[in-house]
């Protein structure tokens, strides 16, 4: 089974958008940090946030099936590629999120991208001081990190039986515990 490490070196092989890297490398912390909540294995779940988005800078048009292709020839395991694929649900793919794993992905794949538009914004460019009310407010106005699919956010909170406050804090918390590593410390 590939390393963190190698899923690491994997995303930066196919991206070289310091932005997309980044971006993997904060749903690959939420996702550790949503394992290590359920007792899940954190390893499997980071690597799963790390290469969910694997092919988008390369293969745009082949989004995920690009990505589940590449992971099979690198060794990764039909869970880990069925959770990749998951995340795109009716956007690209027809993988419903059904585990525990494929729900947290789906969950917080696009509030991770919001949190760190938030994170940009404050004056102090840092996780550390940002709230669940700063982005709460943030979700509500569309305007902001327009790009974030409001709906898949909702959505997702639902499927993991969690408010919209619960799954931002947790997500703050899954960032903020690897705040250098993100980027947003």
């Amino acid at each position: 089974m590939p390393t963190k490490q190698d899923a690491l070196n994997l995303l930066k092989e196919y991206n070289d958008n310091p932005a997309l890297v980044q971006h993997g490398v904060q749903v690959g912390a939420c996702m550790a940090h949503f394992a290590e909540k359920a007792g899940e294995d954190a390893q499997r779940w980071e690597i799963v946030g790390l290469l969910h988005d694997l092919d988008y800078e390369k293969y745009p048009e082949e989004h995920c099936h690009k990505a589940a292709e590449i992971m099979r020839e690198r060794g990764y395991d039909e869970e880990i590629v069925r959770a990749m694929m998951s995340h795109a649900w009716g956007i690209c793919t027809d993988v419903e999120p059904l585990s525990p794993m494929e729900k947290t992905l789906y969950a917080v794949d696009e509030l991770s991208g919001l949190v760190n538009a938030c994170v940009l914004v404050r004056p102090s460019k840092s996780i550390m001081d940002l709230g669940v009310k700063s982005v709460k407010k943030k979700f509500k106005q569309k305007s902001f990190a327009a790009g974030v699919d409001r709906e898949v956010v909702l959505k997702g909170a639902e499927m993991l039986g969690m408010t919209l406050d619960e799954l931002i804090a947790e997500v703050i918390e899954g960032m903020r515990a690897r705040a250098e590593e993100c980027g947003v410390k």
